[in-house]
């Protein structure tokens, strides 16, 4: 069975950082599709942010580029999300996602692709005050 367990999300003011990080039971990171996707308060939509391929090409999503960083820990089979530069429209729920392996052969992966993932955890709360 596939566990996805996020954790560090908080609150903080604008401009401050945050890192998250994604431990993951029954399933191995290395060589797979992951990502971030997030769901802002009131909107039912949740959004992929950043996305890492099985050849480990990233692509991030124009609001968070240059200030968020993904990045895994093999040995420890976890997936971190370094949050800079925090600004109150980041407030949102996180979650980390993986598996792409039901994708068709042809689809690239990108960063809105993470909502298509197969597992998802449960999500860590982040808050950004102004």
């Amino acid at each position: 069975q596939v566990r996805l367990v996020e954790s560090g999300g908080g609150s903080v003011q604008a401009g401050g950082s945050l890192t998250l990080s994604c431990a993951a039971a029954g399933y191995t990171f290395s060589g797979s599709c992951m990502g971030w996707l997030r769901q802002a308060p009131g909107k039912q939509q949740r959004d992929g942010i950043v996305s890492i391929d099985s050849n480990g090409r990233i692509s991030y999503a124009p609001s968070v580029k240059g200030r968020f960083t993904i990045s895994q820990d093999n040995a420890e089979n976890t997936l971190y999300l370094l949050m800079n530069n925090l600004k109150p429209e980041d407030t949102a729920t996180y979650y980390c996602a993986t598996d792409c392996s039901h994708f068709s052969p042809q689809r690239t992966v990108v960063y809105g692709s993470v909502r298509d993932f197969r597992f998802r955890g449960q999500g860590t709360q982040v808050t950004v005050s102004s």
